[in-house]
Formats: C-alpha cells, sequence, structure tokens
C-alpha cells in the first residue's frame, strides 16, 4: 500500500477558504444524489401515464438507479483509490449531470431507465468519495462535525425531495424533474476545482472481481424485488448472489487492498460499525415503509396529511446531525451510537404501541424522538468507520459505509414486503414498527463492542 495519500496532504487539511468551498462542493453532490432519489417517487404516477407504461414497470425508474447505486459504490471507491478521489468524483459528477439531461429528454421507459442506471454508476462515485475527501480538507479532530453537516444536508434533502417532485410535477412536466439537476451539477464542478487532490495508487482494478462484486449486490437487489410476488425467481437469485460472494471473497482475500475491504472488516472496531450500520438502516427502512402505512390504512390519514407527520423524523435528523457531530469528536462514539439506537428503538415502540385513534398529535413528539436517536446514531458510527481505516483506504470506508446502508435499507424492504404477504394489511405496519425497533436496539447495542478497543470508540 503506497504512502503517499497519507502524506501529501497535512492532517490539519486545506487551508481557508479552499476548505469551505471544498465542503460545499462535496455537500452540494450529495443534494444530487439523495434529491434525485426522493423526487423520482412522487413523479412515478406521472411517468408512467405521460410514457404509457403501467404502474408496475414505472417502478424500474427507481429500481434502476438504486441498482446501479449498490452494485457500483465499492468499484468507485477502489476506482477512486486508484486513479485519485478527486479525478473520479469529478467523473461521478459529469456523469450524473450528463445522464440528467439524457433522463430529461428520454422518449420512452427504457431509455429512462437505462439514463436513471447511468445517473446511479455517477451517484456511486459521489457517495463513495464525498467524505473521504473530505477527510483530506478538514483536520482529523473536526471530522465528526464535518460528517454531521453532512448528514444534515442528506436530511433534508430527504425531507423535501417529494415536496420539490411535486411541486415540479404540478407547475410543469416530469423531465423537469431532471432538468433541475443540470444548474447544481454545473455548480458542483465549479467548485469541485477546491477539492484536495491526493494522489491514487495507481493499483490496476480486476475485472473479474468486479464483474462479481456486480453480480452479488445486482441478484441481492433483484432478489428482494421478487422474493414474494415470484419467489420461483427471487429464490435462485439469492443463491445467486451468495455463490458470487462467497467466490469474489475468496479472490479477493490475499490482496492487500481489496475491493470488499475485507482489510478494513478484520479490524474489530470497522467491523461491528458496519454492523451496527447494517441493523440500524435496516430498522430505519422498514419504519418508513410501516408508518405511512399505519397512518393512512390504520387511522385513515390522507396522503398529504400523512406527508407532514413524517416530516418531523427528517428534520429531527437533520437538526441532530451537526450536534452529534461535534459530540462524536468529544466523546466516546460507542456511547453516543447506544444512546442513538436506544431512542430510535424507544420511538419505534410508542408508534407501535400508543393509541392513537383518538388523538394523533403525539406522533410528532414520537417521530420527533426516532429522528433523534437515528441522528445521534449516524453521525457517530459513520465517524468510527472512518477513524478505523487509514488515510489511504478513505476510499473503501467510504464504499463500505454506502455498501452497509443500502443493505440495510434492503432488508427492511423486504422485512416490510414478508410483513405485507403474511399478516393483515391492518395488523402489518405496527408489526413492522415492532420488528424495527428490535434492530434498532439491537444495532445500537452492537456498537457498545467497540468500547475499549481503539481511542474515541
Amino acid at each position: 500500500m503506497t504512502q503517499t495519500n497519507e502524506t501529501d496532504i497535512p492532517e490539519e487539511g486545506l487551508p481557508m477558504p479552499q476548505r469551505h468551498l471544498a465542503l460545499a462542493a462535496v455537500l452540494a453532490a450529495m443534494v444530487l444524489v439523495v434529491l434525485d432519489g426522493a423526487i423520482a417517487n412522487v413523479a412515478l404516477p406521472t411517468i408512467a401515464g405521460a410514457l404509457q407504461v403501467s404502474p408496475g414497470a414505472s417502478v424500474w425508474v427507481v429500481t434502476g438507479y438504486q441498482l446501479a447505486l449498490v452494485i457500483a459504490i465499492l468499484p468507485c471507491a477502489a476506482l477512486g483509490e486508484s486513479l485519485g478521489y478527486r479525478r473520479v468524483f469529478v467523473g461521478g459528477a459529469l456523469v450524473f449531470t450528463g445522464a440528467s439531461l439524457l433522463c430529461a429528454v428520454s422518449p420512452s421507459l427504457p431509455w429512462l431507465v437505462a439514463a436513471r442506471f447511468l445517473q446511479g454508476l455517477g451517484g456511486a462515485c459521489l457517495m463513495a468519495l464525498g467524505v473521504a475527501l473530505l477527510r483530506f480538507t478538514y483536520p482529523h479532530r473536526r471530522l465528526g462535525a464535518v460528517i454531521g453537516w453532512n448528514s444534515l444536508v442528506i436530511a433534508l434533502s430527504a425531507a423535501i425531495g417529494p415536496t420539490v417532485g411535486a411541486t415540479i410535477i404540478s407547475l410543469s412536466s416530469w423531465p423537469w424533474l431532471f432538468a433541475v439537476n443540470l444548474p447544481v451539477g454545473a455548480v458542483v464542478l465549479l467548485m469541485s476545482r477546491a477539492l484536495p487532490k491526493p494522489p491514487g495508487s495507481a493499483r490496476k482494478l480486476d475485472l473479474i472481481s468486479i464483474v462479481l462484486n456486480a453480480a452479488t449486490f445486482g441478484s441481492l437487489v433483484l432478489a428482494a424485488e421478487f422474493m414474494v410476488a415470484q419467489p420461483w425467481l427471487g429464490g435462485p437469485l439469492l443463491a445467486v448472489a451468495a455463490v458470487c460472494l462467497a467466490a469474489l471473497i475468496r479472490r479477493e482475500m490475499p490482496r492487500q487492498a481489496p475491493l470488499i475491504p475485507l482489510d478494513l472488516l478484520r479490524d474489530g472496531s470497522f467491523r461491528i460499525s458496519v454492523i451496527a450500520s447494517v441493523l440500524c438502516f435496516a430498522g430505519q427502512m422498514a419504519s418508513y415503509i410501516a408508518l405511512p402505512f399505519y397512518l393512512q390504512h390504520g387511522l385513515g390519514q390522507d396522503a398529504f396529511t400523512t406527508g407532514l407527520y413524517m416530516t418531523p423524523w427528517p428534520l429531527t435528523v437533520a437538526f441532530a446531525g451537526p450536534i452529534s457531530g461535534r459530540l462524536a469528536d468529544r466523546f466516546a462514539t460507542s456511547w453516543l451510537c447506544a444512546a442513538g439506537g436506544t431512542c430510535l428503538a424507544l420511538g419505534l415502540v410508542l408508534a407501535c404501541l400508543w393509541p392513537l385513534s383518538g388523538n394523533l398529535l403525539p406522533i410528532v413528539p414520537i417521530t420527533m424522538l426516532s429522528g433523534l436517536g437515528f441522528g445521534f446514531f449516524q453521525v457517530p458510527n459513520n465517524r468510527n468507520m472512518f477513524i478505523s481505516a487509514p488515510r489511504a483506504r478513505s476510499g473503501a470506508a467510504g464504499g463500505m459505509q454506502g455498501t452497509a446502508r443500502l443493505v440495510g435499507q434492503t432488508m427492511g424492504a423486504v422485512i416490510m414486503t414478508l410483513l405485507f404477504s403474511l399478516a393483515p394489511v391492518d395488523a402489518a405496519p405496527r408489526i413492522g414498527l415492532a420488528v424495527a425497533a428490535v434492530f434498532a436496539l439491537a444495532g445500537g447495542l452492537v456498537s457498545v463492542l467497540r468500547v475499549g478497543r481503539t481511542f474515541g470508540n
């Protein structure tokens, strides 16, 4: 492993004002990736009608984007370590922005899905390398605070995404959902000139490992899509994912810097953070699916009111992000994560058990408690992933962070799909909230295993 990345840029990071411009470039890129994923969901009925396809077929507009993110995030991280983080990050911004233009001019669903897949490939570069670049931008002692600001931007983008999408659809046609990315992408590319430029290792990527990685995570996502409705297809896809993962691990095991960061996963603190992240994101996604169904089917609320009652959650995550980031720079992240996971679990248990049929107002503090817990878990846990990895492997740490999140969210979605197929529609959401609470609590408790392993954990 080369040591150039460790010493080329000093530990205190970039000088002012370059430091703030670099942060703005990364945060604007995160807005692109998260907002684009959120605004497309609300427009699916409109897109289906305009392109004259079935609602089920239109879901591929979302699935294609997510599929590309999942299969590309680890290879993009490895490519960044090889060619240089800034070069691949800027390349990702170019691909994402160009693909947005292709989305806006798409004449048919296959064209749009292909353009969305290309968007996802560009987005994977941005997601994998954003925080890795910030690690070379700011001093080590401020990493938690910086991750907190990143969390705030992601949470706010996720919160306003449906509203932005609905507003664009009400004022104009669906292509503008993607055309709005063009000026933001231009701003990201302009400000990217301020990003640090740690040199790459020039390490060659193994094509067979990249194919095995794509087959593993692609099959996993598709298995989650088909498992309940078409188990004859979902089961074999799950088996393909398991076989490809085993082959990938065997092939990458001897390598000094493997595509799946097995070298980082050998470190107990990093490994625990990854497991905790998967568990907590599984709980978060399951609850994000269960709560709207509970409010609409169980409590008789319309879609607009449901959206209003859901909004305090991401807003509280955004509020908690910078605070938990500053605390993570001063206190043990294991205990912060444990407290956050416990708060999230408590909020989900209250949402499941509280008698809301006569008065819905208690759901506001309940969702705020859940958002506070998630915010206090996520930022310290992500900080620990990065400080557990050498600076030269920051890209791999970022790729693993994104992979853990996406795998956890896929697990949460599969859990809710199974519950809806096995339980009555009125009961499944509350069962889902209880199951989500178990996952969130498990994520918090797993974090305690980091105590005493390394300083600051």
